[in-house]
């Protein structure tokens, strides 16, 4: 029983904090323009960000802009489909659950990152009208068939 009960501590550890490291916006807050179809930098303060090897799939990011939502809107392509996935319980300025239910109901709106930022998965940002941004990763057309 001990042994199981140690096997479980240590699984859950792995699983919510060995594989995850802090990043930085060394490249900056990237989102695909509409013209170009090529990512640019967008304006952004007060990141926060994880990511990890083990997974392409574990990066989440907690930012902020200046820039309203009526020029993302004209500046930026839209991502249609767009599903926060959960974040660990301790990286506590994403929260997925809220992100979604904003972006469903339109409060929030969410744009493509980077198309094939790593293959099969896009880079997918959502902000908020008050200039809250979240940024994660999600699995694109490639793998959704």
């Amino acid at each position: 029983m001990g042994i199981a009960l140690v096997a479980g501590v240590a699984i859950y550890w792995l699983q919510l904090y060995a594989f995850y490291d802090e990043v930085s916006a060394e490249d900056g807050i990237r989102m695909t323009n509409l013209v170009t179809g090529q990512p640019e930098v967008v304006l952004y303060d007060s990141f926060e960000g994880i990511d990890a090897d083990s997974s392409p799939l574990r990066y989440r990011s907690c930012f902020t802009t200046t820039m309203s939502l009526a020029m993302l809107t004209e500046t930026f392509e839209h991502y249609e489909h767009a599903t926060p996935l959960t974040a660990p319980r301790w990286f506590d300025c994403f929260d997925a659950v809220a992100i979604g239910a904003a972006i469903e109901s339109g409060e929030a709106l969410a744009f493509l990152g980077e198309h094939n930022i790593k293959d099969g998965v896009d880079r997918v940002v959502a902000i908020f009208p008050d200039g809250r941004g979240y940024a994660w990763h999600q699995l694109n057309e490639k793998y959704s068939e």
